[in-house]
């Protein structure tokens, strides 16, 4: 009985076993017919080929597919920044000695009085003062008694807050070398210094500069200074040592460095001339066309005006033939700067200048000067008595049709008649002209300011972003044609 039993145990285990391996076995088929039903298998293979024949064929593709050419210049540029199109700026961090440790030291700048008030605010000097009946009250705040020798200054500053400045050398289409070389050499031009003492700072920076490989790799034709004098300060011939000025600009690292300065050599065409500072730095794109207004509707009551010093120790000094005769006209507003103070803008000047149509400019310490654009700001017109104070000057800011804004008398011809033919050449231009050209001269003012935002006058471009702008273009096209020959 009890086998029996065991046998039926066992029997009827076994069959429990046996229902649910068939019944798991069910399952499992009905599961897979269940996705068979919904993907076909064949589907499943046919899908998993193309897939790979795709990432076959995007593989030879990619291998066979040449490169994509690099973005030109222009494209990177306006990648980079869309107001940049000439290009990007590197500004030097040359060591102190070459700029800031100057202006720390303003007081030794010059052998008679201290240069501190001239380098102060970034180069745009004291605040002006005394104004109030002379220019409107709410654009006194954008004049100042800026020297006419303090450009390198204001171009440093300006260039440090550039728009297409670049912290990186691999970037810039143009280097500038920020050294005050005008600063430095105004100490030496005069007294018992030698010529070893007048181009010291000159040799220390361009040792300096050799040791870059921005400057080596393309001998210098990418680079460029601002020099805040005259160009004749630094084109000493010779090492005698009653010679004029330094060397600087025929030292063999200089050859091939573009320069700027208030007035060019006119054969030297890596040099080029900007104008000089005046007393006017407008804060806004609303400060110039306020201030062209002002101009424009100015009750001028002289024909002409004179402003200036006679230089007695000059033989047949034309200065004083200018003096005495403008003195002795009634239509002519005679300033004597032997007596006034009329440096850097002062009241007096200005005064002159809007009160009259015209204003007699005669060469300064070169054949150009800082009185000229002085006068131009006022909307008087430019009296001009040799033809290298404007030809070949000025090109990249004024048109280089001189007569459309100024008028020439020879001076030679003046001489020869005392002056009188002074007046009878502005007599002779029709009222009308005079409007014609002196609406010239309100339309080209914004090329000749400095402003004093670092940023500009936004839309409008003044004397400093032109210039840059030029620069860059210059120094682009010179530099692909080194590396292309």
């Amino acid at each position: 009985m009890l086998q029996l039993n065991l046998s039926k145990r066992t029997t009827t285990n076994e069959h429990h076993d046996s229902s649910k391996k068939t019944k798991l076995s069910f399952e499992l088929r009905h599961a897979l017919h269940s996705v068979k039903s919904q993907i076909p298998l064949t589907h499943c293979v046919w899908l998993l080929i193309t897939i790979f024949l795709q990432i076959v064929i995007l593989f030879f593709l990619i291998r066979s597919s040449p490169p994509h050419p690099p973005p030109s210049n222009a494209q990177q540029l306006l990648a980079l920044n869309s107001d940049c199109q000439s290009g990007y700026v590197y500004v030097y961090d040359l060591p102190p000695t070459f700029n800031t440790e100057l202006i720390d030291k303003c007081h030794e700048l010059d052998p008679w009085k201290s240069r501190c008030s001239a380098v102060s605010n970034g180069g745009f000097g004291p605040r002006a003062t005394g104004l109030e009946h002379v220019v409107p009250e709410d654009l006194t705040p954008a004049w100042y008694w800026t020297d006419m020798y303090a450009a390198e200054v204001i171009y440093h500053n300006r260039m440090l807050s550039h728009k297409c400045r670049t912290l990186d050398p691999e970037k810039g289409t143009g280097f500038y070398i920020p050294f005050y070389a005008g600063l430095d050499i105004g100490k030496f031009l005069w007294f018992n210094y030698t010529a070893k003492d007048r181009d010291r700072k000159s040799e220390m920076v361009l040792d300096w500069l050799k040791q870059q490989p921005t400057f080596t790799r393309a001998k210098g034709v990418d680079h460029f200074i601002m020099l805040g004098r005259l160009t004749w300060d630094f084109r000493r011939l010779t090492d005698n040592d009653s010679e004029w000025g330094s060397s600087l600009l025929y030292m063999p690292l200089m050859k091939n460095v573009f320069r700027l300065s208030v007035e060019k050599h006119q054969n030297d065409d890596l040099e080029e001339s900007v104008p000089y500072p005046t007393a006017f730095h407008p804060r806004s794109e609303s400060d110039i066309v306020q201030w062209q207004n002002y101009i424009r509707n100015y009750e001028r009551t002289k024909l002409f005006s004179f402003v200036g010093a006679k230089r007695e120790k000059i033989k047949n000094d034309f200065r004083g033939v200018l003096m005495d005769y403008c003195k002795s006209e009634e239509k002519c507003r005679a300033v004597d700067c032997a007596t006034t103070v009329c440096s850097d803008g002062a009241p007096a000047i200005m005064e002159a200048f809007l009160d009259s149509d015209f204003c007699l400019q005669p060469r300064g310490d070169g054949l150009t000067r800082r009185s000229t654009f002085d006068c131009m700001l006022a909307g008087s017109i430019p009296v001009y008595f040799w033809r290298g104070t404007f030809k070949g000057q000025y090109e990249w800011h004024l048109p280089w049709m001189a007569e459309s804004y100024t008028v020439f008398i020879d001076n030679d011809d003046v001489r020869d008649t005392n002056g009188t033919l002074i007046l009878k050449v502005l007599e002779g231009i029709h009222k009308d002209k005079v409007k014609e050209m002196r609406e010239t001269l309100i339309n080209l003012l914004p090329k000749f300011v400095y402003a004093r935002s670092g940023e500009g006058l936004g839309s409008v471009k003044d004397a400093f972003d032109i210039t840059i702008d030029r620069v860059l273009k210059r120094l682009k096209s010179r530099r692909d044609q080194y590396f292309e020959s």
